[in-house]
């Protein structure tokens, strides 16, 4: 069984953008104060209602092509710590469901891949993708807006 990692996005990009370079939509990044319980793509937990927010334009691939998608997400507005536990799913993950997509060393969707999978399943169908040899990695996206969640390595 392929052993894996949930990787948030990186930690130079992230204090980059709470020092104000622009997001990956050229934009100085949106401070708020969360109104409700936010995904945080920096640490992979919940922004608290009540705490400082930044709402950015984020594309988790190394260079601009036609599967680089790019969308909002939020981050801690002060640096919050790292996720650490490799094949246990982040408390930021408390849909029921997300989508499940495999891609290519080249950053391509890998046709095929995509499925919508209950919460308790990414573990599985990320391992099972991984073990394919044309999967560099998977992202976990939202199964409502397609938002990017996180990413998952071969550990």
């Amino acid at each position: 069984m392929t052993a894996i990692l949930f990787t948030a996005i990186p930690k130079d990009h992230v204090d980059a953008i709470r020092l104000g370079e622009p997001d990956s939509n050229g934009q100085v990044p949106e401070r708020m104060i969360a109104s409700a319980d936010l995904p945080c793509r920096a640490c992979l937990g919940q922004i608290k209602g009540g705490q400082s927010a930044l709402l950015i334009s984020y594309r988790p691939f190394r260079h601009v092509q036609p599967y680089a998608e790019t969308g909002p997400i939020f981050i801690h507005a002060e640096d919050c710590g790292s996720y650490d536990s490799a094949q246990v799913p982040p408390p930021m993950l408390n849909s029921s469901d997300y989508i499940v997509r495999g891609y290519d060393a080249g950053d391509r969707i890998v046709y095929g891949t995509g499925a919508v999978t209950p919460t308790a399943e990414i573990v599985s169908r990320a391992q099972e993708l991984l073990e394919r040899p044309d999967i560099a990695y998977v992202h976990v996206r939202s199964a409502r807006n397609n938002c990017f969640q996180c990413r998952i390595d071969r550990a």
